[in-house]
Parts: structure tokens; sequence; C-alpha cells
């Protein structure tokens, strides 16, 4: 068997030691040209370190900043788009809409997509998972009879 240098093993890579420090890099002094707070040296990053926050954290974060909120989630301008394309594929003449018409239709597919996608989740949970496949969704509308949609 041929003898692996220490330096490159994997035992070299595994904690144990404490890493070394590296001594400071002296400031280099600012050029003439540059003045302001990019005039620093050092690096060209922000000295304030972004949080990271632990896997789920943000999901669970969002969820409850989305449950507290009675806002549209989707776009206006799009899903209004949308209704106009959709409406003029059953009829050839240009329809006008009132605004108050398509937030109405709004707020009624943003309440049927919210409960489709809770009963759809019911069912990934039921399935002893955590991630909701299109199956999931496929089988909480046939429950509903809503297969015809």
């Amino acid at each position: 068997m041929p003898r692996r240098d220490l330096d490159t093993s994997t035992a070299s890579r595994r904690k144990g030691k404490a890493p070394k420090r590296r001594p400071p890099v002296p400031a280099l002094p600012a050029s003439p040209r540059r003045s302001g707070p990019l005039a620093s040296a050092g690096p060209s990053h922000s000295p304030r370190k972004k949080k990271r926050f632990r896997p789920g954290t943000r999901a669970l974060m969002e969820i409850r900043k989305y449950q507290k909120s009675t806002d549209l989630l989707l776009r206006k301008g799009p899903f209004a788009r949308l209704v106009r394309e959709v409406c003029q594929t059953f009829s050839r003449d240009y329809m006008r809409w009132q605004v108050y018409a398509l937030l109405a239709l709004q707020e009624a597919a943003e309440a049927f997509l919210v409960l489709l996608f809770s009963d759809a989740y019911l069912c990934t949970i039921h399935a002893k998972r955590v991630t909701l496949f299109p199956r999931d969704i496929q089988l909480a509308r046939r429950i509903r009879g809503a297969d015809h949609l």
C-alpha cells in the first residue's frame, strides 16, 4: 500500500488543531484619486457579516409574515393580463373589465389556490413526506371533485 503524505490525506482536513492566525494586513495609504469610505484599504466586502439563518428558519419567517398579511400575493398587472388573455380565447371581441371586477376575481383565485395548497399539503403529510409534489395537488383536486377545472 503506497504511503500518503500527511498534508494531502483526509486526516489533515479533520478538526482537531486550531487554525493558525494570519498577521494583520498593514493598511495602505489612501491614493489621492480615491476619497471617502472606499479609500480605506482592505477587503472589498462590508465589515459587517450578513446574518445566516439555519435551513428552514427563513421559510418559517416568510410563512408567519404572509399569514399575518391580508394583501394580495399575485401582482395585479400580470393577473389582469392573464384574465384578458383567457377572456379573449372565449370571445373574439374585446371585453373591458372594471378594476373592482378584476380585484374580486383575483381575491377569489388566491383564496382557491391557498385552500388547494393547504389540502394538498395535508395529502403530503398523510404520505409521511414534507415536500409537496404535483401528485398531491392532483389528489386534492380529485378528492374535492374539482377534476373538471
